[in-house]
C-alpha cells in the first residue's frame, strides 16, 4: 500500500490512527505484568523422602526407579536429579516449550504412581510428589518475633495454618513455599540401652505401628434388639512426650515393663534439623510467593499487601509480618523510568522541531505520532501473547529514540521542500514521503 493512499484520505489515516489508539489502549489495560517473559521450558518437580538415608542410598533406591519410570514421558526433553544426606530426593523433569504444565504433571504422576511398588515403604508412607515448578517469584516475607517469645518452630507452624492457606487463595499465586520444618514427635533412642535389651530399631517401629494408629472400632448393639446403639471411640495416635514415652516396649520375665521412655529420649522436635531461619537475627519463619502463568504481578502483589495488612493486625503479640523482597519494586521502577524517557522525549521533540522549523503546526504532527505508535505498541504486544515485563519494557526505552526521530525526520523532509521552493503543501508532502 502506498503512503500517498493516506495522503490523498486524510479521514482514513485518522481513524486508522484512532483504531490503532484504541486497540493500544485495550492491550495496555489486559496485558499481564511479571518481571520476566516466560521463556523457560515447563518443569516439573518431582520429590520424596527417605528420612535416615544417605544420599548413595537415596540414589540407589528411590531416584534410579522413579527415573527409570518417568524417563519417556510424553514430550519431555530431559530430567535432573539430586539426593542430599538428609534423606531428600529431586527430580527435575523438563518439557518442551508450549507443552500444558497441568497435562505434563498428570502424566508424570502417573509414571510416579506406576514405580512407587518399587520404593521402600519407608518413602511410600510420606509420599512422593510431582508439582508444577514456577519459577516466577512475586514476593519473599518473613514471619519472626521481635523479642524473642516465640521460637522458629512455633513461628513456621503458626505461618503453615494461619498465613499461607489465605495467601494460596489469591487469584494468581501458583505456589507458596515456606522455608522452614514442620512440628514432629523425634524418638532418640539409645544404643547402649538398647543392647543391654536386645533390641533394634525395627523393634521400636513394630511398636509404634502397633499401638500408635488411628483405627475403626466399630459399634455395640448393631443389628439387634437393644434399644441403644453404641459407637466405640479411643483417643487413637498419641500427642505429647509422655504419652509416647509410656508406650509398653517388652514385659520383662519379672513382672516390670520396659516402655519406651527407657530405651530412648523423646521430645517434641521438627522433621529435619537441616535449615534454620533468623530475620534480624531473631528467630523467623520465612515463605516465597509464586505467581502463575499470565497473571499480573503488580494486582497479585496489592492483594498480597492488603491481606498482609489484615493479618498483621490479627498476629499475637511478639510477632511481626514484614517483607523481604517485593518483584513490584523492579516492575514499578522500570515502569516510572519509561514514562520518565517518555516525557524527556516528547520535551527534546518540542524543543528541537520548534527551535528549528519555528512552527507549532510542525510541533504538533510528531507528538500524535509517537502517542499513537508506542500505544498501538501494545495491541501488538497482546495479541502476539508477550506480557509487560522488564525485557519488553527495555524494548520501549529503545523504540521511543526511534520514534521520535522518524517523526522528526518526516517532518524535517516536507519542511525541506518548502524551502527548496514548493508552494503546494500536498506536493511538498507526497514527494517528501516518496524520497
Amino acid at each position: 500500500m502506498k503512503m500517498k493512499l493516506f495522503i490523498d484520505r486524510p479521514i482514513l489515516a485518522a481513524c486508522i490512527s484512532a483504531l490503532i489508539l484504541m486497540l493500544g489502549i485495550i492491550g495496555l489495560v489486559n496485558l499481564p505484568v511479571e518481571q520476566y517473559p516466560d521463556i523457560a521450558p515447563p518443569t516439573i518437580h518431582v520429590s520424596a523422602t527417605y528420612t535416615g538415608a544417605s544420599a548413595e542410598t537415596v540414589q540407589k533406591a528411590v531416584i534410579v526407579p522413579l527415573e527409570e519410570s518417568i524417563n519417556g514421558v510424553e514430550n519431555m526433553t530431559y530430567m535432573t536429579s539430586s539426593a542430599t544426606n538428609t534423606g531428600s530426593a529431586t527430580i527435575t523433569v523438563y518439557f518442551e516449550q508450549g507443552t500444558d504444565p497441568d497435562m505434563a504433571t498428570v502424566n508424570v504422576q502417573n509414571r510416579v504412581t506406576k514405580a512407587q511398588g518399587t520404593l521402600p515403604s519407608e518413602v511410600t508412607k510420606v509420599g512422593v510428589t510431582a508439582q508444577k515448578r514456577q519459577s516466577s517469584q512475586l514476593k519473599i516475607m518473613s514471619l519472626y518475633s521481635p523479642d524473642d517469645s516465640y521460637d522458629e518452630i512455633f513461628l513456621n507452624n503458626y505461618l503453615k495454618i494461619n498465613v499461607v492457606p489465605r495467601i494460596q487463595r489469591i487469584a494468581g499465586v501458583g505456589e507458596v513455599m515456606v522455608m522452614g520444618n514442620d512440628y514432629a514427635m523425634r524418638i532418640w533412642l539409645k544404643p547402649d540401652v538398647m543392647a543391654q535389651y536386645g533390641l533394634v530399631p525395627s523393634d521400636i517401629i513394630g511398636v509404634l505401628d502397633e499401638q500408635n494408629i488411628e483405627a475403626a472400632t466399630g459399634t455395640l448393639g448393631e443389628d439387634s434388639g437393644n434399644t441403644f446403639q453404641y459407637t466405640l471411640r479411643y483417643r487413637g495416635r498419641y500427642e505429647t512426650t509422655e504419652e509416647y514415652g509410656n508406650l509398653v516396649i517388652r514385659a520383662m520375665s519379672d513382672g516390670s515393663v520396659l516402655r519406651l521412655k527407657d530405651v530412648a529420649d523423646i521430645e517434641l522436635g521438627t522433621v529435619s534439623y537441616n535449615f534454620s531461619s533468623k530475620v534480624s537475627s531473631h528467630p523467623g519463619a520465612t515463605f516465597m510467593v509464586m505467581q502463575t502463568a499470565g497473571s499480573n504481578a503488580n494486582e497479585i502483589i496489592e492483594a498480597i499487601d492488603e491481606l498482609a495488612e489484615e493479618i498483621r493486625a490479627e498476629l499475637p503479640a511478639g510477632m511481626v509480618l514484614v517483607d523481604m523482597m517485593s518483584t513490584k519494586d523492579f516492575l514499578d521502577a522500570s515502569i516510572a523510568n519509561v514514562i520518565k524517557i517518555l516525557i524527556e522525549a516528547i520535551i527534546l521533540v518540542i524543543i528541537v522541531v520548534y527551535v528549528f522549523l519555528q512552527s507549532i503546526r510542525s510541533t504538533f504532527i510528531p507528538l500524535i505520532a509517537i502517542f499513537v505508535s508506542l500505544v498501538g505498541t501494545f495491541a501488538f504486544l497482546y495479541a502476539v501473547g508477550f506480557t509487560i515485563n522488564l525485557l519488553t519494557l527495555f524494548a520501549l526505552v529503545l523504540v521511543i529514540g526511534t520514534v521520535v526521530d522518524d517523526a522528526i525526520v518526516v517532518v524535517e523532509a516536507v519542511q525541506a521542500k518548502f524551502d527548496a521552493g514548493y508552494k503546494s503543501p500536498y506536493k511538498a508532502t507526497v514527494d517528501a514521503m516518496g524520497g
